[in-house]
């Protein structure tokens, strides 16, 4: 079965966007800006990196590109069967499934990272990844020190991150090198995240979650705070809001999905912290990652290529490599224009139906081989409503 996994925040560098201005995918950063009352792509393409390491805008950022990526997925038939996201992933995750809409989810990652930057503001902390060092050893050094000192990333065997007081994490370092460990690396991040630093922020946090309303995943999402697959949206709000004060137990998501049959993972965002972390703890699984338009290609080439000379099925997850999906820009009820029935031959840029007054146009060039919503259907907002059969070598709009 195929995963699709989101990163977090620390994955963001400045110009990140550029790759992915001229895809039709991009049209969600407008989408996003709006909503969020922020010049998103501003930050995807000129915020240079002290502006990207600010958590108000490396979260926001870094969520948004991944819903430009994964969208730019499902245009080419790519599906997952369960979900998974590090930290700030997690939204991306609950998007991705659909339990949350794309603007309730962008108001909550700009009042998330909101939140954190004045924790972080009101409590000097930092963080520091332990490499080398059995878990239970990082947790040994952290109960040595007499101050405020935690583990708040288990991320793979001999990578675990611990968060707290710059001086409390001097000292813990210090003796995880004493118990064997190979080294201990400062990161750049502006707070000690996923500690008890980020009560405050779990407090305001707490009331914005109040406010939205989470539906039923169309498929598993595996939480941070306890490795566990959620097919229940009632418990959503109350893992987001532990997951800030709470170690991210990536790791143990790694084993929990493994065990359930998941096999293949695709990272999709930026960067590929988490593929290589998939490498450490699951060394059999296949991992694939999107974080340009050319990736696209390759994941499908990928997904379609036999491994260890057998056959490879996917549970209906991939559409044939010459196949695409057209996704709606919008939501609304969709009606399909009369002169384009299936078998039509289709140039890029045909309109295939409308949604109100708001053309639904084809991404590709190829043959319209069936609809998948049916006239006055309600659909939601890049829900695939046709798929077609291309004609050339990838057939994206230029």
């Amino acid at each position: 079965m195929i995963a699709f996994t989101f990163p977090g925040q620390g994955s963001q560098k400045p110009g990140m966007g550029e790759p992915w201005v001229d895809h039709p995918s991009w049209e969600i950063v407008g989408e996003a800006s709006e909503a969020a009352d922020r010049d998103i792509a501003d930050l995807l393409l000129n915020a240079d990196a002290d502006a990207l390491k600010e958590t108000r805008n490396s979260q926001i950022a870094t969520f948004v590109l991944s819903m430009v990526m994964l969208d730019a997925v499902s245009r080419i038939g790519v599906e997952a069967t369960g979900f998974a996201g590090h930290s700030l992933g997690e939204y991306s995750a609950l998007t991705a499934a659909g339990t949350l809409e794309l603007n309730d989810a962008v108001s909550l990652v700009v009042e998330r990272g909101n939140a954190m930057q004045a924790a972080a503001d009101e409590q000097s902390g930092t963080m520091s990844a332990i490499l080398g060092l059995d878990d239970d050893k990082v947790e040994s050094a952290c109960l040595r020190v007499s101050g405020d000192v935690w583990v708040a990333n288990y991320n793979a065997p001999g990578q675990v991150v611990i968060a707290g007081d710059p001086d409390a994490i001097a000292e813990a370092s210090a003796i995880a090198k004493e118990l064997g460990a190979k080294r201990a690396m400062p990161l750049p991040v502006g707070g000690a995240f996923h500690t008890p630093f980020m009560a405050p922020a779990r407090d305001r946090l707490s009331k914005a979650l109040d406010q939205i309303e989470f539906r039923a995943p169309g498929n598993v999402v595996y939480a941070n705070v306890d490795a566990s697959g959620y097919l229940d949206s009632r418990h959503w709000a109350g893992l987001l809001n532990s997951q800030l004060c709470s170690p991210v137990r990536w790791r143990q998501t790694l084993h929990a999905m493994d065990d359930a049959g998941f096999a293949t993972f695709v990272e999709i965002g930026p960067g590929t912290i988490l593929t290589g972390t998939t490498k450490r703890t699951l060394a059999d699984s296949r991992r694939l990652k999107v974080n340009t338009p050319g990736d696209l290609d390759t994941l499908i080439e990928a997904l379609a290529t036999p491994q260890s000379g057998g056959v490879v099925h996917h549970e209906g997850e991939l559409l044939f490599a010459t196949e695409r999906l057209v996704v709606t820009p919008c939501a609304g009820v969709f009606i399909p224009v009369d002169d384009t029935p299936v078998g039509s031959t289709i140039s890029t840029g045909r309109v295939l139906g409308h949604i109100g007054e708001q053309e639904v146009c084809s991404a590709f060039s190829g043959e319209l081989m069936g609809y998948l919503a049916v006239t006055d259907e309600r659909v939601t907002a890049r829900q695939p409503v046709a798929w077609l059969r291309t004609t050339d070598n990838g057939g994206f709009a230029a």
